[in-house]
């Protein structure tokens, strides 16, 4: 037990129950959101900010080895019973994981209050557009094909992979709302493909914060295991439920977003 215990520390300060407790159920509800909808970061890395001795570079990179079993675990779940199209998930993917390996880099050093007001702004036009166009996502209508779809594919991977890297809550909200308004699928085939590339910005970000001895690895891997399971129930349900459902949670995930990262800005957190 004591094994167990010294492997959980963080920083070589031992665990207390609580706390523990809180961030793997906080663990869980980031899967399951992460699955249906994204923004399981919305839940996920403040309940890491908020674990005693824990600084804001690590909450960062343990949130991205935690949250890489949950996408990994949603990712296959998604392509065994749906079969997303892999000729557009695979190359955003890749580009993804080269914008979120970039981003990494940018967020040890860049104050995220300088990005903090564009992503609120992004996001209040993003639940606009969901609430005022209610047929959006419900049928994939592809916008392009051949090269300009893979194009605007492989940009949409590098941009959010990047701030995926750099900040990271919202990242699958924001791949979805860009797969369905600027490629045309429905909600259930761009959260599909969200969770492959999403699987791609974790691993991406990974690459820079494991070997700079960023990740809590006992923390991370413990949170592993609950983002496995929500993300497994959550891909269940949202492929069981359809478009409509994810719709839903997709609305009240990105006011929820709004709320959080508006009151983060005023309060001057």
């Amino acid at each position: 037990m004591q094994e167990l215990l010294d492997f959980l520390s963080v920083n070589s300060e031992p665990v207390a129950a609580w706390p523990l407790a809180l961030l793997l159920l906080a663990g869980f509800a980031a899967g399951w959101v992460d699955a249906v909808v994204g923004g399981g970061g919305l839940i996920q890395l403040p309940a890491l900010l908020l674990f005693p001795g824990i600084t804001p570079v690590q909450a960062l990179a343990t949130n991205k080895l935690g949250s890489i079993f949950g996408t990994t675990t949603s990712a296959i779940t998604y392509y065994r019973r749906t079969s997303p199209d892999l000729k557009t998930a695979i190359p955003m993917a890749l580009c993804a994981l080269v914008g979120a390996f970039g981003g990494a880099g940018i967020a040890v050093i860049l104050p995220t209050e300088l990005i903090e007001p564009i992503i609120i702004a992004a996001l209040v036009a993003v639940l606009i557009f969901t609430i005022a166009k209610p047929r959006a996502g419900e049928l994939s209508q592809l916008k392009y094909t051949g090269s300009a779809h893979y194009l605007r594919a492989v940009l949409i991977g590098v941009v959010i992979g990047a701030y995926d890297g750099m900040i990271g809550p919202g990242t699958g909200s924001f791949l979805i709302i860009a797969m369905v308004t600027v490629l045309g699928y429905s909600f259930l085939e761009a959260s599909a493909k969200a969770k492959i590339v999403n699987l791609a910005t974790n691993l991406g970000a990974l690459l820079l914060f494991l070997p700079g001895g960023h990740v809590l690895v006992g923390l991370g891997l413990a949170m592993g295991v609950m983002n496995m399971l929500g993300g497994y129930l959550g891909a269940r349900m949202a492929i069981s439920k359809g478009s409509k459902f994810i719709r839903v949670i997709f609305v009240i995930v990105v006011a929820a977003l709004i709320i959080k990262l508006g009151s983060d800005l005023i309060l001057g957190k």
